[in-house]
Formats: structure tokens, C-alpha cells, sequence
């Protein structure tokens, strides 16, 4: 059995090609950012809710961290999608995702049943999102695409 490189299989090259354009890059870029621009906006519309939510988790002065998480998340968001200095805006976001999971999602503190489940399910997951935001940080690193 003989091994074809992906230039001589057409199949693989024009899906190579789709994977890597420029237009699907920014969508899967946005896809990752996608929790971390509609938080914010969110937050933005519903302003109260996220002083209750910072009060939730213990976050004083509740206006100050409220604001702080806006500007963050659009801010790392942005430098993700649009390139500029997207290493750093992925791991700020790899970092974040991390800290506030430990924060709101202690499934280990939780009694058994459907809510820890569903806990222990989105704790994972936003593990998986941290470790997404390290891959694209490592790959703008190596590609030296970060400026």
C-alpha cells in the first residue's frame, strides 16, 4: 500500500484548502470568541445582571470587576479574530477561561445529581475551550504571526 502526500490527492488538497482560507480561519476564530463577545454584550444590555453576577461570585467592587470582564473579553476577543498580537490575546483568554471556571464551576463542591453533571460537563469543556486558545496561541508563536 503506498502512501499519497496531499498535493496528489485531490480530495484532501481542496480540503485543505477550504480548512485553511482566510474566510474560514476568521469564522473558527469568531466561533472560539463566540462566548466572549456575547458575555460582554450582554453584560453591556443588561447591566444590573452583571453587578448580580459579580456579587454572585464575590466580585467587589461588583462595577469595577463588571467593566473589567467587558473590556477584557471584547478586547482579547478582538486581538484573536483580527491577528494583532493574537498570541497574547489567546493565552489572556486561555487564563481567564481557566480562573473563572475554577470560580463558577466547583462540580466537586456540588451534592450528586443533574446539576453537578452538568457542571462537571461545562467545567470540561471550558478546559477543552483553554486548551483551544493555547493551540492558537502556540501556533501564531511558531508561525510568527503575532505583531
Amino acid at each position: 500500500m503506498t502512501h499519497q502526500s496531499h498535493t496528489s490527492n485531490p480530495v484532501r488538497s481542496s480540503l485543505a484548502r477550504i480548512v485553511a482560507s482566510p474566510v474560514t480561519r476568521t469564522v473558527s476564530l469568531l466561533a472560539l470568541c463566540a462566548a466572549y463577545i456575547q458575555g460582554p454584550l450582554t453584560k453591556i444590555f443588561d447591566f444590573n445582571g452583571a453587578l448580580a453576577e459579580m456579587d454572585h461570585f464575590g466580585l467587589h467592587p461588583t462595577a469595577f470587576f463588571a467593566v473589567a470582564v467587558i473590556v477584557f473579553e471584547l478586547t482579547a476577543s478582538a486581538m484573536v479574530v483580527s491577528g494583532f498580537f493574537r498570541w497574547i490575546g489567546a493565552l489572556a483568554l486561555a487564563g481567564f477561561t481557566l480562573m473563572a471556571t475554577f470560580i463558577a464551576l466547583r462540580f466537586w463542591e456540588m451534592a450528586p445529581g443533574m446539576n453537578r453533571m452538568m457542571a462537571t460537563n461545562a467545567f470540561f469543556e471550558h478546559v477543552g475551550l483553554a486548551g483551544a486558545f493555547l493551540f492558537v496561541a502556540a501556533f501564531d508563536l511558531t508561525k510568527g504571526a503575532g505583531k
